[in-house]
């Protein structure tokens, strides 16, 4: 049985940072990712705030930039999905659909994931009218109408990219004003095709075999009105993809790996890294920065138990 120095589980840019730093060091590593490196971050056409691209750079082409730097250093990606892990054993072990994989430490970076609505007939219309990634999936919209659901930046910034391709985008929000940063409300508001719809809440969708109507109700009056739409991007949050570590790891209320700047969780050599864990600022250059943390940590954990 191989005992690797370290497997991490998620191959966004917190993953494969740990992965170039620990190979960089000399230590075994393996990435389980179980669909294309980069995470959410591959997802997004245009990343324009990570140092070194002056003219921004595509998502998906930083993720396998990433990737292809961790493996130049001898990491290896482990294409899988993670079933079920033993982090309190000696060794640790994950279990994959690929097989099982025993190491010493284990970094945790398996990201977080958009929230959805939670009403009938979401999941019908997802991909025939509702999203979740407007740059993912804005240009399909090109000359349309579309809803952007909520009040925060990611809502703010979704809104202002679809009103330079669309005829006309809807901001609904539940309250009266928006939590966004008042430099991005402000960029928004000056879009003259954008219209905001205060004190809304999705509660339906309607439509044949696409979105064509959504169902909207006031949170004051409690009055339902229908919305011509074909498109509904959903931005209200996200929800941190711990559910194999909830009963095993310390979360905190909203369901992040609680970890310190040291991404140091509450099991001894087990390490949480990028969006998952507790953290302030969710942004890729702070993922980033969280794996090379952790490979320092990782390496003091490994001297340190070979020394007993």
């Amino acid at each position: 049985m191989e005992i690797l120095d370290t497997v991490i589980i998620g191959g966004g840019p917190a993953g494969y940072s740990a992965a170039l730093y620990c190979t960089r060091a000399g230590l075994s590593t393996v990435i389980v990712e179980k669909m294309t490196p980069g995470g959410q971050m591959a997802t997004t056409t245009q990343i324009d705030n990570y140092p070194g691209f002056e003219e921004g750079i595509d998502g998906f082409e930083l993720g396998d930039k990433m990737r292809k730097g961790a493996e130049r250093f001898g990491a290896k990606t482990h294409y899988a999905e993670v079933t079920g892990v033993s982090l309190e054993e000696n060794p640790k072990k994950i279990a994959t659909t690929n097989g099982d994989l025993y190491a010493k430490t284990v970094v945790i970076a398996t990201g977080a994931a958009p929230r959805e609505l939670g009403i009938a007939d979401e999941q019908r219309f997802r991909g025939k009218g509702v999203g979740y990634c407007a740059t993912c999936d804005g240009m399909f919209f090109r000359g349309k109408t579309v809803a952007v659901n909520g009040g925060g930046n990611t809502a703010v910034e979704d809104a202002l990219f679809l009103s330079k391709l669309c005829e006309k985008v809807y901001l609904i929000h539940r309250r009266d004003t928006l939590r966004a940063s008042r430099a991005e409300a402000q960029a928004l508001e000056k879009a003259p095709n954008v219209e905001f719809l205060w004190n809304k809440v999705v509660t339906g969708l309607e439509g044949a075999d696409k979105l064509e109507k959504i169902v909207l109700q006031d949170t004051v009056t409690k009055d339902t009105t229908t919305l011509d739409a074909q498109g509904l991007f959903v931005a209200i949050g996200r929800v941190p993809s711990t559910e194999l570590f909830k009963d095993v790891l310390k979360t905190d209320v909203f369901g992040y790996i609680e970890a310190d700047e040291t991404t140091r969780t509450s099991i001894p050599g087990v390490f949480a890294v990028g969006d998952v864990r507790t953290k302030p600022l969710r942004q890729v250059v702070t993922a980033v920065g969280d794996g090379a943390v952790a490979s320092k940590y990782i390496e003091e954990y490994i001297t340190m138990e070979e020394s007993k």
